[in-house]
């Protein structure tokens, strides 16, 4: 039976259901060496041993901005992004950068351990790959051809209702957002069947909102850089929207559904992947534990004593306890963590590997053999569009996770078995 979602309204960003006793903390070999913590200046600080000058740059001009309290976090996964970099962690009182948000607001990972054993698991995994393939629309701009399932049209319900309190219709940013729940988009928005250190089979995938999201980032970007012609800004993509405005008002709400939106998203794809993994292994699957958390969204938190809004650029919530998902790249490892609450850290830990290559410079420099052996032993479409998703383009997971030893305990460590993605 498909499940149904939370409650209306906004979610919290993370949401862990388990029904099993939880397993043991992962016992894994001592981190690479001690975890940096690097002041760069008073209202900078920085988690990341691998940290590029033009990212290190950009993150101390996000950091100059006079509202910042008490500092940007900059996470060990760090690389440049929109106005802000990707893997920061930004206080901000009194305004939001919309651009420090990003533009796929509410983009993050979902994971479900299941009851199988990789021993219980066919020995082809091709037929499992092509049927996710077939379940989940792939790449930019993908959409279903219409609204087919019970728990797409209870789901969409949820997101209209959401809306209409919200007071915007979500159609005149994306006429076809409906047709894009459940849809997984392309670059490094994955889906993967994994075993855990015990072989216990996981389902993994990373997904944000999709075109609607981005049409409202990048809409409410433009009207922050409109607000702030006549401001002196360090980059113009750091334009912000103030407390107290209509335009600040109206990006909340529209960014708080767009998070919405990505969450019920990767619900609804979960959902038609546990349906794959059921018909190729022949049995239910059991949700025997759920993780599903962002790292690009905002919301207010209070840090050295003052109310912020906490914008999380990829970046998720590491508060003590909290479950969270840090996927490697490519054929790497992932981890299921716990977060450890550094206070300095803002709570907050990486997101991911992130990126050391551009896109176009992975493409020049890696070739596809390299790719295949990357791959090896893993399920996937071997193809030319993945060239800039090996894992050479990226850092070294094990490199964020050492350099992440104070911010989150790990759990444990997944292996992908099959791979999917969008060109």
């Amino acid at each position: 039976m498909p499940k149904t979602s939370r409650a209306t309204g906004f979610t919290t960003p993370t949401v862990s259901r388990a029904g099993a006793t939880r397993a043991p903390a992962d016992t894994r070999e001592a981190p690479i060496q001690e975890p940096p913590m690097e002041k760069i200046t008073p209202t900078l600080l920085s988690w990341a041993s691998i940290l590029e000058q033009g990212t290190r740059d950009q993150a101390v001009m996000t950091a100059s901005m006079p509202f910042i309290h008490p500092h940007v976090a900059l996470m060990p996964d760090a690389h440049l992004g929109l106005g802000a970099t990707v893997g920061s962690v930004i206080p901000t009182r009194g305004a939001i950068i919309p651009a420090a948000v990003g533009v796929d607001i509410g983009c993050g990972m979902i994971a479900v351990r299941t009851q199988y054993a990789v021993s219980d698991l066919p020995h082809d995994r091709r037929p499992v790959r092509e049927a996710i393939e077939r379940a989940v629309p792939l790449s930019a701009g993908a959409a279903n051809r219409t609204v087919s399932r019970e728990h797409t049209e209870q789901r969409l319900a949820e997101l209209r209702e959401l809306a209409e309190r919200t007071g915007f219709d979500p159609a005149s940013y994306a006429t076809r957002w409906e047709l894009q729940l459940g849809t997984l988009g392309s670059g490094n928005h994955f889906i993967e069947v994994s075993a855990d250190e015990l072989d216990r089979v996981w389902l993994f995938l990373h997904s944000g909102s999709r075109g609607v999201g981005n049409k409202i980032a990048q809409h409410h970007i433009a009207v922050a850089r409109r607000l702030c012609a006549d401001v002196e800004l360090p980059h113009r993509d750091l334009a912000y929207l103030t407390e107290g405005t209509p335009e600040l008002d109206a990006y909340i709400g529209q960014m708080r559904w767009a998070q919405h939106y990505a969450l019920l998203n990767r619900e609804e794809m979960m959902d038609r992947v546990a349906r794959q993994l059921s018909e190729w292994v022949g049995g239910p699957v059991e949700r025997l534990e759920e993780i599903n958390c962002h790292h690009n969204y905002t919301e207010q938190e209070t840090h050295a004593g003052e109310l912020v809004w906490l914008s999380r650029k990829g970046a998720i919530n590491a508060e003590r306890g909290r479950p969270g998902l840090i996927p490697g790249s490519m054929g790497t490892a992932s981890y299921v963590v716990s977060g450890l609450g550094d206070e300095l850290a803002l709570r907050s830990a990486p997101h991911g590997a992130g990126r050391e290559y551009s896109r176009t410079r992975a493409r020049r420099t890696f070739t596809r053999e390299q790719l295949r052996s990357a791959m090896a032993g893993i399920e996937y479409r071997d193809t030319d569009a993945f060239l800039d998703e090996i894992p050479a383009a990226y850092k070294d997971i094990d490199r964020v996770m050492a350099d992440a030893a104070d911010l989150v305990e790990v759990r444990h460590v997944l292996r992908q078995l099959v791979n999917v993605k969008g060109d």
